[in-house]
């Protein structure tokens, strides 16, 4: 008579990182190790935003938008409260149904979808941790609900809080934990879930000045390591400038400018984009035509150089210059665009110093000088010669706002 052999008896043990029971489980089968993205050829995460449109009542809090964030970058939404950023993370998410318009998410269109079926997550700037939890918990939490194996769940969110630098905090509670930390177990729970798109809201700003400057470094070096599409919304500047490849700066549900973010700060589009990104010196002006990107303009009696971009037309003019790159010299140097001026006032900052000077043709300028540790040359009421380099005088429109097209060297997305 054939007898059936009897296997050992093994007890449950204990979860080192979650506590819990786990009951014996056949040895796991080898798995394909988790794909990190050579080049974005080979990367998910590609959305496309067409003509989409988010009304509440009358109100057009998106109006129509064309933008396109490419697989694998870390794309910023940057502006003002109101302008529409949030309400297009929020469609892009689900938790918003859009007017009229699509969402492409890997080339299918995804606007009808409920958000529990879109391979995206989000990062809220509350970071919504279950306070009764322990981190290996909070990490674990959409795994579980997608009945994810244990033996993966232990797996994955071990990984995950390796990425994130919290290996051995796994039995914390959130309330044990510094704002720093619990931004990091949020990133590390939606990391954990693999999705193609990380949506994130704001979620540095509830922290104090000095950690979310070392934590948007951290954010970077993270989402390049992921290799995941990072879509973030902000309306700080240097966080825009800090982290992002790409910034689509936005204005009463409208995009004025698309671009990296050096072209965005030294080439802005608009008047919006360059009075609300950094400081900018304004000054009325009166243009001459454009020839190859080039211009001659009228500031009172003087006349100057400058870089008219895409700007065709000739007649009154606004004149850009950042204070950084307004130079001054002795009084009476002679060449090209420089201004008579004198020095006003100045402001000790102290990594610069800020001088406001006034010109011969009336208009108030701000100048930066970097603290060189040499004193400062200039103290009020000097007589200074003021250049003003024809690479970083941009001539924009004076008309008024309007509903400018969609624009920007990514370019809108064809239908």
């Amino acid at each position: 008579m054939l007898t059936r052999k009897a296997r050992p008896l093994v007890r449950n043990r204990p979860d080192a990182a979650s506590g819990e029971q786990i009951p014996p489980e056949d040895p796991p089968r080898p798995t394909t190790k988790e794909r990190r993205p050579a080049d974005a050829a080979d990367r998910s995460g590609h959305i496309r935003l067409i003509d989409l449109t988010k009304r509440f009542d009358a109100v057009n809090a998106v109006d129509g938008i064309n933008v396109e964030v490419h697989a694998g970058e870390f794309f910023s939404m940057l502006g003002p409260s109101g302008c529409g950023k949030t309400t297009t993370l929020r469609m892009i998410a689900g938790f918003e149904h859009p007017t009229s318009g699509e969402i492409l998410l890997d080339g299918r269109d995804v606007a009808s979808i409920p958000s529990y079926k879109r391979n995206v997550n989000t990062v809220f700037q509350s970071y919504a941790l279950f306070p009764h939890l322990k981190v290996f918990d909070n990490v674990a939490f959409g795994l579980r609900r997608k009945g994810v194996s244990r033996h993966e769940v232990r797996k994955r969110v071990a990984d995950a809080l390796e990425m994130v630098r919290l290996t051995g905090l796994e039995n914390r509670k959130p309330a044990q934990m510094s704002g720093g930390q619990q931004q990091r177990v949020a990133l590390a729970r939606a990391i954990v879930l693999h999705p193609s798109v990380l949506l994130l809201d704001e979620p540095l700003g509830a922290l104090d000045a000095k950690l979310r400057k070392a934590l948007q470094v951290e954010l970077k070096a993270l989402q390049q390591e992921v290799g995941i599409t990072f879509v973030y919304v902000t309306h700080d500047q240097e966080e825009a400038l800090t982290m992002s490849d790409r910034i689509a700066v936005m204005n009463a549900g409208r995009v004025e400018q698309v671009d990296e973010p050096q072209r965005v700060y030294e080439e802005p589009e608009t008047m919006f984009v360059a009075d609300f990104l950094g400081v900018s010196n304004v000054m009325d002006a009166v243009a001459g035509p454009a020839q190859g990107g080039a211009c001659r303009v009228r500031l009172d009696a003087f006349e100057l150089r400058a870089d008219c971009g895409d700007l065709a037309a000739s007649g009154p003019v606004k004149l850009v210059i950042r204070p950084e790159r307004v130079r001054l010299e002795p009084h009476g140097t002679l060449g090209e665009n420089r201004i008579p001026g004198m020095v006003e006032r100045w402001v000790y900052l102290g990594n610069a110093v800020q001088l406001l000077v006034h010109l011969a043709c009336g208009a108030d300028l701000q100048v930066l000088i970097q603290n060189s540790g040499e004193g400062i040359p200039f103290v009020q009421g000097t007589p200074v010669g003021v250049h003003l380099p024809a690479g970083a005088l941009r001539v924009l429109s004076s008309a008024p706002a309007g509903a400018p097209p969609d624009r920007g060297r990514g370019g809108p997305p064809a239908k």
